[in-house]
């Protein structure tokens, strides 16, 4: 096993907290490990006067197991190593130097000093912020008989052809603000609303104007202050990777050749420039000549994007940004960014779209928060698809939980689905076990919604998805809001209102540490725990068509002699000799329990 322990001194395995703890974490060979433990002392102590501490399993994969603890700097500074115990008995040493079975072979990890600036800071309202995004041109409000006929009506990034469809605008938004504020949502994301020719607006011709389709600067000043009266906050999309082909900038450079001023605004690889057949540029995609790759190694463009991000909260005062294609803009840019928008608030949010491993951009140096698309293909394997049982999706979970910090895992929006994607209902009506895919899609899809809103992060709903709405991928997913209550799916309506309610209602939902509480792989259900200060929410996941009775050991449930599910306002009795109790859930169930 030696060479399968894993550690090293940065995040996600060592990261501080706050000025006096640090959490340290350690990987090691699934299940070889009786017990871990982190010495540590101030790294200006002499050796040998470390003091134990012993580590928790807070989780597994498929092929390792993960211990983690917090230590307490009171100097801010830590020299420090591992004591592994093997199942045949043996103790390892693990320091910088490797696994030895001599202490003084294995050297020391050291974290040199908590550094005020390198502490990860998110904004104190994301762990609590419900979000619900919104594709403006298809959340009208009217009759759907006015729709445009034919599938042909929404379009795909890739091909605009007009710039508002279905006649959905920033006021219709507001009009709606009361149907979310009964939602329960607290956090509005648009995607983007400036000058575009197209309905998504992803090809931007002007990042100061807002697009004449959806309104103006004062239309969305209105829309923020009165989303601020529903206790509301607003995300605006930034598209900063690509501009759009009518930005003034690549106009210049399509009249004017080498001679533009803006020709090193982008990467053009030849001249005279030219859109086709081939784009002579780089681009967004594959060759999509409508959006060309902006250069952010450009001193230039780095001045004028950051102008354009302070000059939207300055001006109207929205609470942050989600930044489009982010993995394909340098580092250092989003560096500066940071250093921008953390300048005028630190309480400002930045959210990346990152569709996959996201650890580089959440260190505390460049986003709060990403798009959590790997949560979204967990719960998709396990909810929707059903290609894998509770214990490979319980292991995705863990990974991707120790692949980034407390802060960001407090913070990261958990979508079930997205305007790139395919709507989560459909996905649940193509996959799943024998001929019944259809009948069981919606409770599958209700059972998923359950985890995303006892699950830490922030939960996202994309337009619809509440009410039932069913899309294939883009275009499809991108259809017109239903408005009508006969088609829409008032049961899951009622199950979104009331987890809002329940999550809000209880610190430990938001705040809380997640840590596992039983597996049945043979049931297909698991149970986790969510805790914050003395408040315990436990929370039970049947994914099985077979009603089942659990009987489970609550050994925190010491002061109360029942716990009630608050999702089904069920009161169930617990043994006060052994802390049990006797749980009912129904097919494809939940229980939420407090007491």
């Amino acid at each position: 096993m030696f060479e399968t322990i894993y550690h090293t001194s940065e995040a996600p395995y060592a990261f501080a907290l706050n000025q006096t703890q640090l959490k340290i974490r350690i990987r090691m060979k699934k299940n070889t490990t009786l017990s871990c433990y982190i010495l540590h002392a101030d790294r200006y102590n002499s050796p040998g006067t470390e003091l134990p501490q012993e580590m928790e399993k807070v989780g597994f994969t498929r092929h390792f197991d993960y211990y983690e603890t917090v230590v307490e700097l009171p100097k801010r500074r830590l020299r420090y190593l591992f004591m592994v115990r093997t199942r045949e008995g043996h103790d390892v040493w693990y320091g910088e130097r490797g696994a030895s079975m001599h202490r003084t072979e294995a050297g020391y990890f050291q974290f040199s000093y908590i550094c005020d600036a390198d502490i990860p800071h998110v904004p104190s309202w994301l762990p609590e912020a419900i979000v619900y995004q919104i594709f403006p041109d298809r959340f009208r409000n009217g009759d759907p008989a006015n729709d445009p006929p034919g599938t042909q009506s929404w379009t795909s990034e890739a091909k605009p052809k007009s710039d508002s469809l279905f006649g959905g605008d920033l006021q219709g938004i507001i009009e709606k603000l009361p149907y979310l504020a009964e939602l329960g949502v607290n956090t509005i994301y648009l995607t983007p609303i400036f000058k575009s020719p197209s309905n998504h607006k992803y090809d931007t011709s002007d990042y100061y104007q807002i697009d004449p389709a959806f309104g103006d600067i004062g239309l969305l000043k209105l829309l923020k202050w009165t989303a601020k009266q529903h206790g509301m906050r607003l995300i605006l999309d930034a598209v900063f990777n690509h501009s759009g082909d009518q930005f003034f900038a690549f106009r210049d450079v399509l009249k004017s050749g080498e001679a533009s001023p803006y020709k090193d605004w982008f990467h053009v690889h030849s001249y005279p420039v030219v859109q086709k057949p081939a784009p002579s540029y780089e681009t967004f995609s594959h060759a999509e000549s409508t959006m060309p790759k902006l250069n952010t190694s450009n001193p230039e463009v780095v001045e004028y994007l950051l102008k354009v991000a302070r000059y939207w909260i300055e001006e109207v005062g929205i609470d942050g940004w989600r930044l489009d294609v982010a993995n394909e803009v340098d580092q250092q840019f989003w560096r500066r960014l940071r250093a921008e928008v953390k300048g005028i608030s630190s309480e400002l949010a930045l959210i990346g779209e990152i569709m996959h491993e996201a650890g580089p951009w959440l260190r505390g140096d460049q986003f709060d928060s990403v798009m959590n698309y790997l949560f979204r293909e967990a719960v998709l394997d396990f909810f929707a698809r059903q290609t894998v049982g509770v214990t490979r999706f319980l292991e995705e979970i863990v990974q991707i939980q120790m692949s980034y910090t407390d802060q960001a895992n407090s913070a990261n929006l958990q979508l079930l689905g997205s305007h790139d994607t395919e709507r989560f209902l459909t996905a649940c009506t193509k996959g799943g076990w024998g001929w019944n895919k259809t009948e069981t899609a919606i409770a599958r899809m209700q059972l998923a919604v359950c985890f995303q809103f006892t699950y830490m992060g922030m939960p996202m709903i994309y337009y619809g998805d509440e009410v039932g709405m069913t899309g294939e991928t883009d275009p499809d997913c991108r259809k017109p809001m239903i408005w009508e209550s006969s088609a829409q799916n008032r049961e899951m309506l009622g199950l979104y209102r009331k987890l809002i309610a329940i999550r809000k209602r209880y610190a430990a939902l938001t705040r809380g540490s997640f840590r596992l509480w039983f597996v049945d792989e043979a049931r297909n259900a698991f149970g986790f725990v969510r805790e914050y200060d003395s408040e315990r929410v436990a929370v039970i996941l049947h994914h099985s068509p077979n009603p089942q009775e659990w009987v489970v050991t609550a050994p925190w449930a010491v002061a109360n002699p029942q716990m009630t599910d608050v999702l089904h306002d069920i009161d169930y009795p617990v043994s006060e000799s052994d802390r049990q109790l006797t749980v009912q859930i129904p097919a494809f169930g939940c229980a939420i329990l407090t007491n």
